[in-house]
């Protein structure tokens, strides 16, 4: 039989270790096409590029792969161009990651990992975001290994419902392993966000964002709740933003 074509990006860079990990397990699956940004793309959301060029160079990190690209574009950009210029056929699965922090809660509205995810869906693609809560490149993903193929291959043999991705985020794992695996709903949270504001050398005001996140949600199904007893959380993703349960609202007004 015919093994799936599996495209694999991220937004943390094509040299993370993160997305080095996953192009090894997607290797033990399929045939694997690596599209991923140059530089880190982190908290670039669903951004494209129309004002600049893009440009693709194609690079031997792994010398068992052919197709290995590297994009001086956004995420969203690399599957983009993915589907358009690189690839001879539709992939049969899109993975993104692994994400150097998590992307759980609100950070899925800003992440680079799952905005790449989310592209893919929306090529009809079944795709994965994983995302690790470490933010260290030097942190230990081996104990994720297993749990990316188990994942990976649940999603080549059944399938997602149609305009849904998942949102894979682990625990830590450097004081407990793995607990195992819960399918959750995003938690609600926040972040408290400052700015501190700063003078550079010729006197003109600068910025840096900061601040802290902040989880309102007591719930016990979140996938904040999950990764804090140490389990994966798996979040299904839509990315119709419609709120359908204010549609009836809103005909009520007169408008």
């Amino acid at each position: 039989m015919e093994r799936p074509l599996i495209l694999v990006t991220n937004d943390d860079s094509i040299v993370s270790p993160g997305i080095r990990l996953l192009i090894e397990v997607m290797k033990e699956i399929g045939d694997v096409v690596v599209v991923a940004p140059d530089s880190p793309q982190s908290a670039m959301g669903h951004a494209i590029t129309i004002n600049n060029t893009l440009h693709i160079d194609k690079v031997k990190l792994d010398p068992e792969i052919e197709h290995e690209y590297s994009c001086s574009g956004t995420p969203v950009d690399c599957v983009k161009l993915a589907v358009r210029e690189i690839l001879k056929r539709k992939p049969d699965l899109c993975v993104s990651g692994i994400n150097h922090g998590s992307n759980s809660s609100i950070n899925v509205i800003y992440s680079g990992t799952m905005s790449a995810a989310v592209e893919a869906g929306i090529e009809g693609i079944p795709a994965i975001g994983f995302s690790h809560v470490e933010y260290s490149w030097e942190t230990d993903l081996e104990p994720l290994r297993g749990y990316v193929k188990k994942i990976a291959e649940e999603v080549l043999l059944k399938g997602l419902p149609e305009g849904v991705v998942l949102n894979v985020n682990f625990p830590k794992t450097n004081k407990a392993p793995i607990k195992g695996i819960k399918v959750c709903r995003q938690a609600k949270a926040m972040w408290m966000e400052e700015f501190d504001k700063r003078i550079n050398p010729q006197g003109k005001e600068y910025y840096w964002l900061t601040g802290k996140f902040v989880n309102q949600d007591k719930g016990h199904d979140t996938d904040e709740r999950a990764l804090e007893e140490g389990y994966i959380s798996v979040v299904p993703v839509q990315f119709d933003l419609t709120a359908h349960h204010a549609i009836q609202t809103l005909n009520n007004w007169n408008l």
